[in-house]
């Protein structure tokens, strides 16, 4: 490879700020951070970026910030850095001219990462990084090519209440790739996303908010190329503007694809949510590759041990981004007022969260991170959802984010799954994971919306093998099955696995909709998992990050009737939950008695349809609960009585029918259910009278409202909320679930 011209004549001053490549119509902009640098080369790339033609040192260099501006530079330039400094990695600095990096805000890539030992700053082959390497990675390595922000967009986007939200976790890949009904060019890419047959199909389910597993440009760890997998979920991000190319039709507009994307969703009446990695790069430890951040300046970028030559890895990949760091921390925040604003995003859900909260001392709930976020004008705006855990120390952080903010809670996770398999001594805990977890959010304001709840998410079982697996079964992953979780709180009715036994196969789909119906009638926000509905199996694997096949592929030609019934009972569900504002009220329910109107907004029952007592939760072998929710309790006004309806939710985790008395309740005639999980198709508004002792399947989940009496003159507020209701479940039978296949 010849030695490009270094020169630098053509290059202005330009400006600190804005960081990254801009391009204001005239030419371009060039700033880069680096506090230890001693000089910045600009490379500049021909022949669609195979050939380097030019090297220009970035002139000037103001608050940390090189930058220059090239005039003759357009949207298309091709271009990457080479930084110089001290190779010093005991000291934390591991600067190596030889290696070509990515703008950290570069918002379009181009190329791919082709493992090579040039792509280290030591030589690789003595496994010492003390070592200097001075071979060229820039054969091997991606770059960043200037682009035109300027884009159309239409109606503008979506704003749905966290009160209304229900979200729906998938991939871009795995949701479009089989899908028959979609060009094969467009399957496994935004714009497959955009169609009108993936979006009509998310809108007729009645899911209101898409959260997608991450597309910020990420890197195929050699491990896994070496023995033919790829990193399907994307949690090995390199670059934190840019959206992954290998999920756009066309790869060389990969950020105008995604904004079309996203403009088709809001048409759709649809959020989007991205999953973020801003808690460690692709760059690993002392060991891994020189990329980006630790050749521009590795002791500023990421949190270093006591000895600097080794990284803090809270994150179990081998670095940790040093938010504690100013400008780093600026990088983030950019970041997401970039996806927000100019891409038009709806919200973030955070991996790894905790450690975005971590100063040097540990955990802040008000530390500089989620302060950022609180008061920007922009992100205060959007959703933003916490994974609230991590390895490091203090790393289990559930309900102790800042307010505005959301978390998933395991918590609701593993109680749901343990009561539905039967487990002993589950309804005190599930008591409170069925109203928003009150225990563990309510504080400092936060609404019962900040539980995010699910059962099933990417990592782990489906739904479907939740209840065909006693063990995880990744042996495709290549590690004898050794990695992922083994507490998977599952069971497989009698089978391992696929079966044809009726009974079997009948249990697990009624546990399947115990769970979807526990989910949807809870308190919080309810996150179903793409397939869930209508019941996916990924086969026993509990680990599927590197499946990036039919093994994470949702299999839209494989829906048989009980998938197409199952989805339709998911539908049934959201319209059910839609129609009931008592599921969905911005407070947290407290069980005590208000003496003004003379009701409680919940009372928990026994199967005698009294009100437990300190005896009955102590029972570890009671599996049978009833939730009654008093409509006239819920407040939606200043101290203004409601005018919900009133519900009762049997909820039987025995094996056995267990016969339930029905409450009675003043000024109403009787109970009409709305749902039973042992019949989902059922249009049959059955009636029950007070002290009727309603015979309750094993394993079973039971829905009733309550029917006011009927007042002479007018109807009155509760009986419009009761024909609402009773109106609703009579529409769900009437309309379909469009999975676009016909």
């Amino acid at each position: 490879m010849n030695k490009p011209l270094v020169r630098r004549s053509r290059l202005a001053e330009g400006l600190p700020y804005p960081l990254g490549a801009t391009w204001d119509g005239l030419g371009v902009n060039f700033a880069l951070f680096s506090a230890h640098a001693t000089k910045v080369e600009l490379c500049l790339f021909e022949d669609g970026g195979r050939r380097e033609v030019e090297r220009i040192a970035l002139p000037e260099y103001t608050d940390e910030v090189w930058h220059g501006y090239l005039p003759d530079a357009r949207p298309g330039t091709v271009y990457g850095y080479r930084v110089h400094g001290p190779y010093d990695p005991a000291g934390g600095h591991r600067f190596n001219p030889n290696k070509l990096l990515l703008d950290p805000y570069a918002r379009q890539m181009i190329g791919h990462i082709e493992w090579n030992p040039a792509l280290f700053g030591y030589k690789v082959e003595t496994g010492d990084d003390l070592t200097f390497d001075e071979r060229d990675s820039a054969p091997f390595t991606m770059r960043a090519s200037v682009i035109d922000t300027a884009f159309t967009w239409g109606n503008g986007r979506r704003r749905i209440p966290w009160e209304n939200t229900i979200i729906y976790e998938t991939h871009v890949r795995g949701l479009t790739r089989r899908h028959p009904a979609l060009p094969e060019a467009f399957r496994g890419t935004y714009a497959g996303l955009a169609s009108a047959e993936i979006t009509a199909y998310l809108a007729s389910l009645g899911v209101t908010t898409v959260e997608l597993l991450p597309v910020h440009t990420f890197v195929d760890d050699s491990h896994l190329l070496d023995k033919g997998l790829r990193n399907y979920w994307g949690y090995n991000s390199i670059g934190f503007f840019a959206p992954a190319r290998r999920y756009a039709a066309n790869p060389d507009f990969a950020f105008a694809e995604f904004k079309e994307m996203v403009a088709h969703l809001h048409d759709g009446g649809l959020e989007l949510i991205l999953d973020v990695v801003y808690n460690h790069t692709a760059e690993g430890n002392q060991l891994g590759p020189t990329l980006s951040f630790k050749g521009i300046d590795n002791a500023s970028y990421y949190r270093l041990a006591p000895d600097p030559r080794h990284y803090i890895n809270d994150t179990g990949t081998g670095n940790t981004v040093n938010l504690s760091n100013s400008r780093v921390l600026q990088m983030v925040m950019d970041s997401l007022r970039y996806w927000a604003n100019d891409m038009r995003v709806d919200g973030f859900r955070f991996d790894l969260a905790t450690i975005l909260g971590r100063e040097p001392h540990g955990f802040e709930e008000d530390g500089r991170f989620l302060d950022a976020c609180r008061q920007d004008p922009t992100l205060s705006q959007v959703k933003l959802i916490a994974e609230p855990w991590d390895i490091g120390p203090g790393g289990y952080q559930v309900g102790r984010f800042s307010p505005g903010w959301a978390e998933w809670n395991d918590r609701y996770r593993d109680t749901v799954r343990a009561y539905w398999r039967g487990d002993d001594g589950q309804l005190p805990e599930l008591a409170a994971r069925l109203t928003a977890s009150a225990d563990l959010f309510a504080n400092r304001g936060r609404k019962p919306w900040a539980s995010i709840n699910l059962v099933a998410a990417h990592d782990g079982f489906t739904h479907a093998d939740l209840v065909s697996y006693n063990e995880k079964h990744n042996e495709a992953n290549g590690e004898d099955n050794r990695d992922g979780h083994g507490h998977n709180l599952s069971a497989n009715y009698g089978v391992e696995g696929p079966t044809d036994d009726p009974a079997i196969r009948a249990t697990r789909l009624v546990q399947m909709r115990n769970m979807l119906a526990t989910l949807l009638l809870s308190r919080g926000t309810p996150m179903l998992l793409s397939g869930d509905e209508f019941g996916r199996s990924q086969g026993g694997n509990n680990n599927s990050y590197c499946q990036d096949n039919e093994i994470s592929w949702l299999d839209w030609q494989g829906i048989g009737p009980d998938g197409r019934a199952h989805a339709e009972f998911v539908r049934k569900l959201v319209m059910i939950r839609r129609a009931l504002p008592t599921l969905r009220r911005g407070r947290f329910l407290t069980g005590a008695y208000d003496e003004e109107i003379g009701v409680r907004d919940v009372t928990w029952l026994r199967p005698d349809g009294q009100e437990m007592i300190a005896e009955n939760w102590n029972d570890g072998h009671a599996r049978s609960l009833g939730v009654l929710l008093d409509g006239r309790a819920q407040e939606t006004g200043i101290r203004r009585v409601g005018d919900d309806s009133t519900l009762l939710i049997v909820l039987n985790a025995h094996t056995e029918v267990v016969p339930f008395t029905l409450p009675e309740a003043a000024g109403s005639r009787r109970w009409i259910k709305l749902l039973d999980t042992h019949k989902p198709g059922d249009t049959a508004l059955g009636s029950s009278k007070f002290g009727e002792r309603y015979e309750v399947p094993g394993r079973a989940l039971l829905l009733f409202v309550l029917q006011p009496s009927r007042t002479p003159q007018r109807a009155t507020a509760a009986e419009r909320s009761f024909q609402r209701v009773v109106q609703t479940v009579e529409e769900a039978a009437l309309k379909a679930v469009r999975f676009g296949l016909e």
